[in-house]
């Protein structure tokens, strides 16, 4: 038995909101001394608790009931002084299990603080009377501190506290699960950034200090404000407070946070408290919904069809404005080569800039309706609904519910989908999602499908066939997802918080920046990396010449005796000079990988330009099939172009290919920097196209046995 002197102290901090029984919970302690006076300055009353077990002397200080660390009352000042500032081990949250949401609140907080924690789930036989029923275990995974269920009244769980504290004391400290929206989350890894860059020396994480910062915290500038730092510091705070009030629509913190604060204990409460008894009156219109759209039955059909109708209005409004879009372009490059006449500065400006940027501005439409509906589903808050929702499916496919975020965000782009993914806490679900993020198609790859739809299946039906597609690339993520937890990111699932927030009405402001910014990324594409791809691509596929040939084809010409004889000649001429140019030769190189799938060259060329953006295909398939063609009123358009030149079998690989293959230049460039270096890359690179081919061989093999 070792001396009183010789014991460890273990110093805890007893936390909790006014009522949740922490007095009753120290008296329960047995063999307990207390030591009562006041907090330093203060006339509040200062409860301390010594008492011995085992080898261990406990020091328990009893801190006011505080409902948050603010400093609107004496009590919260002197409970947000003491943890910041004084010497403990392990903070003990006291909780009141009949009203757990509430006391949740106080506890976001003190996971803001990154220390040593237990939660006591106080008033446990009260809480089972009034028929609710917690999962305590569930709790302890999602926070990442112990959870334990205990009653002062009744002793029930006290023996199973201390030894909880004593185990937390002797372990080490893990990282706080606490994890904001992806708004805040993406401002403080912004902060983060900056400190790690100047390696700024603090006995603070850089996460508290940047969560402090985006919540004002007086002290906490004051700080900054003399330090040579804050000159970076000052204009990146600036840019990360615009970005938080345009999204939540107000420019008061409290505010944002208080709704951050609710999020988190809607999220913990909904995942691991049952109700037995259910009192309608007292339910909010919040909860009313909730009680729809998660509903184990209704929550899925109601967002499967939620997607199919925005597919829907994505094909069919889209379409609209598009034959008035085709015959602008095609009217343009008739008048340019009216006004410039047959001349290679004609050609390039005609056949390559505008035909190139036109095809690809063509689906400006689509682009923007898909976006309006993810941004319209994310700003009311039900997105968040969904992945909750989602969140006990995606762990069959090793997937956690949080990374429905990221796999949403990438039906419009990969590159905020990727970046997304940092939410996710721990490193191998972060990888894992990483590598499925691909398999949700991007909005470059809508005017893909719009063409390929367009042109082989009638408008009753593209819509569906358009739905069917994206849903098919999701569901060979998942299946992707649990092929890759099974043989690489073999790891035990770590759930987290599923943020709950408030149903808020669509801000017109925030919609519109986000679509705003995403159609004017897409027309920035169009107008400079897509032009000078299209001007390349027209390049290489006019050059070299071959004079000869030519010559003596304009001599049969000449000497044809009809109008189609001169047009089979003249057709001839163009097929020859178009095989045998630069991109024809790379295409004709490339070409037997590609033709078990039904390729033909101009594909095979079209899928490798794809590699630099997906809209570039497009724009690569209209000029490679234009070419050669005279524009007047009897011309094709280019989904006639597409319908008469490739056959159905050999569109629906493609189609597949597209779906699955390495996302674009700028997407597997951000990509790599995300997961952590560029071999990741390679992996995926190997992942995507070795998936891609074999299916697309699948794709082609029975499509061409049942359609052809």
């Amino acid at each position: 038995m070792l001396n009183f002197s010789e014991k460890k102290t273990i110093k805890i901090a007893l936390v909790g909101q006014p009522n949740v029984g922490k007095s009753m919970l120290i008296n329960s302690i047995s063999n307990s001394r207390l030591k009562v006076g006041n907090f330093s300055g203060v006339t509040v009353e200062k409860t301390q608790i010594i008492f011995d077990y085992k080898d261990y002397i406990f020091e328990i200080t009893d801190l006011p009931g505080s409902y948050s660390l603010t400093e609107y009352t004496i009590e919260e000042k002197v409970t947000k002084n003491y943890l910041e500032k004084n010497d403990y081990d392990i903070i003990l949250n006291v909780l009141d299990s009949t009203n757990l949401e509430r006391n949740l609140y106080l506890t976001n907080e003190l996971l803001a603080l990154d220390k040593k924690m237990v939660l006591a789930l106080n008033m446990t036989d009260e809480a089972e009377k009034e028929g609710i029923l917690i999962d305590e275990k569930q709790l302890s995974k999602i926070i990442g501190k112990p959870c334990i269920k205990t009653s002062a009244k009744t002793k029930l769980g006290i023996e199973e506290l201390i030894e909880a504290l004593v185990t937390k004391f002797e372990s080490s400290k893990f990282e706080s699960k606490l994890i904001f929206s992806d708004v805040i989350e993406e401002e403080i890894a912004n902060i983060k950034s900056l400190f790690f860059e100047k390696k700024y020396r603090s006995d603070i994480h850089y996460r508290e200090i940047a969560i402090k910062l985006l919540k004002e915290d007086k002290k906490t500038f004051l700080k900054f404000h003399d330090e040579p730092i804050w000159i970076e510091l000052q204009p990146l705070l600036n840019e990360s407070f615009e970005h938080i009030y345009l999204h939540y629509g107000t420019k008061d913190l409290n505010e944002i946070f208080e709704d951050e604060k609710f999020a988190f204990a809607k999220g913990a409460v909904t995942e691991t408290v049952k109700t037995k008894k259910v009192d309608e009156q007292h339910h909010s219109i919040t909860d009313k919904i909730d009680s729809i759209l998660i509903n184990k039955f209704l929550g899925l059909p109601i967002f499967l069809f939620l997607m199919w109708g925005l597919f829907q209005l994505t094909f069919e409004v889209g379409n609209i404005p598009m034959d008035l879009i085709d015959a602008f372009f095609a009217s343009l490059i008739e008048k340019t080569k009216y006004i410039l006449g047959d001349t290679q500065l004609s050609s390039i400006i005609a056949d390559g800039a505008i035909a190139g940027v036109g095809a690809v501005i063509l689906f400006l439409p689509n682009i923007v309706i898909l976006f309006l509906g993810i941004a319209l589903l994310e700003t009311t808050g039900y997105m968040s609904r969904v992945a909750f929702l989602l969140d006990g499916f995606f762990h069959k496919f090793g997937l956690h519910g949080k990374s429905f975020i990221p796999l949403v965000t990438g039906f419009g782009c990969s590159v905020p989908a990727y970046m997304a993914a940092r939410t996710l806490k721990n490193p191998r679900d972060r990888l894992l999602t990483l590598f499925i993020i691909g398999f949700m198609s991007c909005g470059a790859r809508l005017p893909i499908y719009v063409l390929f739809t367009g042109a082989f299946f009638s408008e009753k039906n593209a819509g569906n066939i358009l739905f069917l597609i994206y849903i098919s690339g999701a569901l060979l993520g998942l299946i992707a997802a649990k092929v890759l937890k099974i043989l690489v990111f073999k790891s035990e699932d770590e759930p987290f918080v599923m943020e709950m927030p408030k149903y808020r009405l669509p801000s017109f402001k925030l919609i519109w920046h986000t679509v705003s910014n995403q159609a004017l990324m897409y027309m920035k594409k169009a107008g400079t990396y897509i032009l000078a791809a299209s001007i390349l691509i027209w390049f290489a596929s006019n050059y070299p010449k071959y004079p000869e040939y030519e010559e003596m084809i304009n001599q049969k010409i000449e000497l044809a005796s009809s109008e189609e004889e001169r047009y089979e000649l003249q057709n001839k001429l163009s097929l020859y000079n178009l095989e045998n140019s630069y991109l024809g030769k790379i295409g004709k190189f490339s070409e037997p990988l590609f033709n078990p799938l039904g390729f033909d060259w101009k594909m095979t060329v079209a899928l490798e330009t794809g590699l630099a953006a997906k809209e570039i295909v497009v724009s690569t398939l209209g000029i490679l099939y234009g070419l050669g063609e005279e524009l007047d009123e009897n011309n094709q358009g280019l989904l006639e172009k597409i319908r008469n030149n490739i056959p159905i079998a050999s569109a629906l690989a493609f189609i597949v290919f597209v779906m699955i293959y390495l996302p674009c230049l700028a997407a597997s460039m951000v990509f790599a920097k995300e997961a952590g270096g560029w071999r990741y890359l390679f992996y995926l690179f190997v992942f995507t196209t070795s998936t891609a081919w074999v299916l697309s061989f699948i794709t082609y093999q029975v499509a061409k046995y049942f359609l052809v």
